[in-house]
């Protein structure tokens, strides 16, 4: 990346960190660190990415500055943003964790960057979920034990919910080899899949395809708890049931429940090879709304976390840093400060971020989920704002998708040969892994 776009993300480079070295990068066998193949890799990683920043403050404008729902003046409340910014959850590149699958790689330098954008906002759902999206991370403080219940969830190791071995070794079904980039739906897919082991937080995961989100689809699913056929289905209450070392009154008190938290996620592709302008007022209206989660996207092959905006700058926390991986001290404490981003966050022009992007909301209850589609149907009427996706009620009769046909992948094949070819082709869209095609309807 060239000098010129350095400057967009940070002012002056002043040193170049020792974090990201090559050598934490697996070589082929037999590849010693003199092969010129070596040589290159370890080129390819001395981007700017590797580079330490004096971070920009935020300018000294009227203009609001939104984050996630908040909103702010930089006048009054420049602690106040900060401080909202740095409670958020910042995953970035990390170095010497536990070999993924067992001989893969022990950094993801270089390839993780919209894995770790993923865990970020999959991160924001479940900090909204269990501490509330107004809990804020102050340095030295004490926090509750369902904070560390969320970041364990994300700790570089095999058995953690949402780690980079789990969205790793997934992404293998998606069609991505371990150590390949991700797009935007990619991961999305993934962490759907993931979450259906979470029963700690029981989310109801919904991809919007198509750029069409049904509400019937959405309330079907959250509310799918008391649908339940009969005892096999859903379990007494008194029933022995363990929820993966979290706490169990937490999975009783959900399956009691009259909603399923949802976590909505809405790839889109809002241009061809730049953003059309007509969205742009649409996507900072996102970054308005009390749901929002923010959006995973950014520039080819570099992507960055969006929980905001400012004028006509998107805000965004960048992964690209190389950390050595966290390991709980020997009283079992996990530091925590290196995943909280305690600087300015950086900034870019809205019309420079990359037209393939994954929007994120969170709707705690159905009231949530009501006021955003009161809040997408108004915002349908704002002049000069083109909406990015639409609204409906019930499924178009034009296409199907995973919820409604209930199949998963591994379902969809039986003793290698399709149960029903049309169910399994349309579902195999639905997790098409090519990033760059996944609105275009294949009829």
């Amino acid at each position: 990346m060239d000098s010129q776009q350095d400057k967009r993300y940070c002012l002056i480079p002043k040193e170049i960190s020792c974090w990201c070295l090559a050598s934490s990068i697996p070589l082929p066998f037999g590849v010693g660190l003199a092969d010129p193949r070596a040589q290159r890799q370890e080129a390819a990683t001395l981007t700017y990415d590797t580079l330490r920043f004096e971070y920009e403050d935020f300018p000294e404008t009227k203009e609001p500055v939104w984050i996630l729902g908040r909103r702010y003046s930089v006048f009054t409340e420049k602690e106040e943003i900060l401080l909202d910014v740095t409670s958020r959850l910042w995953f970035t590149y990390r170095k010497n964790f536990p070999a993924i699958g067992g001989t893969g790689p022990t950094s993801d330098t270089g390839w993780g960057c919209m894995l770790r954008c993923g865990q970020m906002i999959f991160a924001q759902a479940l900090v909204c979920r269990h501490l509330g999206r107004d809990w804020r991370w102050i340095k030295g403080k004490r926090q509750m034990d369902n904070y560390f219940n969320v970041l364990n969830a994300f700790i570089d190791k095999k058995d953690s919910y949402y780690s980079i071995h789990q969205i790793a070794q997934m992404g293998v079904g998606e069609g991505k080899s371990i150590g390949q980039w991700y797009g935007p739906n990619t991961v999305a897919q993934v962490l759907k899949k993931l979450a259906t082991f979470d029963t700690w937080s029981s989310l109801a995961v919904h991809i919007a395809m198509d750029n069409t989100v049904v509400m019937e689809e959405i309330r079907r699913l959250c509310q799918s708890n008391f649908a339940c056929a009969g005892a096999a289905a859903c379990p007494a209450v008194e029933s022995d049931v363990l929820y993966n070392g979290y706490p169990e009154e937490a999975g009783v008190r959900d399956r009691l429940s009259l909603w399923k938290p949802l976590v909505l996620l809405i790839p889109l592709r809002l241009g061809l090879t730049e953003i059309n302008e007509a969205y742009i007022e649409t996507l900072k209206h996102c970054f308005m709304m009390p749901q929002s989660l923010g959006v995973i996207g950014g520039k080819p092959n570099s992507a960055h976390y969006f929980i905001g905006y400012v004028g006509e700058e998107l805000i965004y926390l960048d992964p690209h840093t190389t950390q050595p991986a966290v390991e709980p001290s020997d009283s079992g404490c996990l530091p925590d400060e290196s995943f909280h981003c305690q600087h300015p966050p950086c900034r870019m022009s809205i019309a420079e971020l990359d037209p393939s992007i994954a929007v994120g909301f969170f709707c705690n209850t159905e009231e949530d989920f009501n006021d955003w589609c009161q809040q997408i149907k108004k915002l349908s009427l704002v002049r000069g704002a083109l909406p990015m996706f639409e609204l409906v009620e019930r499924q178009p009769s034009h296409f199907s998708n995973p919820d409604v046909l209930n199949l998963t992948p591994g379902e969809a094949t039986q003793g290698g040969r399709a149960k029903d070819s049309s169910d399994a082709d349309r579902l195999e869209r639905f997790f098409d892994s090519e990033d760059e095609d996944f609105e275009i309807l294949s009829l």
